[in-house]
């Protein structure tokens, strides 16, 4: 069901948000499930807490990072999810408040990043491919509508397709961006169906 919050940021700037509907509950699960393994999340474009929800539910140790740009929807994130830190700004403007992050950080992603504005997509990319880069166990899970990877990994990193949500408006892909590396090795979990 779309918020009132969502659909007036969609109206606001409908290509930061990328999406007419907010993720369903199953992209959500999906996400949250191939983020197994993490000793932190930081989540980029919370949008109205789908995704955030189902992190929470399945990993409630875990700290928790947001980033939502929308001050409007990150003041009802602070409300639903008063244990997570909220950082109402762009994600690749404020990349100085994960320097303290643990090796296996994962980063969940639902920023839309084929209709994000240059401005915003390549200064995003760059300061992923730096965060990723600085350890072989952190990665990124991003889901994308199109049927092939979100954006041009950068160098040094690969993605990994897992699944196809089709129960969501409309199908997304998840994949995942990480250093290629073998996964067995660093007890990451198998890609597995939604």
């Amino acid at each position: 069901m779309m918020s009132a919050g969502f659909l007036r940021q969609w109206l606001k700037t409908p290509a930061m948000v990328g999406a007419i509907l907010p993720s369903s509950r199953h992209l959500a699960k999906a996400m949250a499930r191939h983020a197994g393994g993490a000793q932190a999340l930081v989540e980029l474009g919370a949008g109205t807490g789908t995704i955030t929800a189902e992190l929470v539910r399945q990993y409630p140790a875990v700290p928790l990072i947001l980033f939502e740009q929308s001050p409007a929807l990150a003041a009802r994130l602070q409300e639903r999810f008063p244990d997570a830190e909220i950082i109402a700004e762009c994600f690749h403007e404020r990349t100085e408040r994960l320097a303290q992050l643990p090796e296996r950080a994962v980063f969940v992603s639902s920023l839309p990043f084929r209709s994000l504005p240059a401005a915003v997509a390549i200064p995003t990319i760059q300061a992923l491919q730096r965060l990723l880069i600085a350890s072989p166990h952190r990665r990124m899970i991003q889901f994308t509508y199109q049927p092939r990877a979100p954006f041009r990994a950068p160098v040094g990193l690969s993605w990994r397709r897992y699944v196809t949500v089709w129960r969501n408006a409309p199908p997304a892909g998840v994949w995942e961006l990480c250093m290629p590396v073998s996964r067995s090795r660093y007890g990451l979990p198998p890609a597995r169906a939604a």
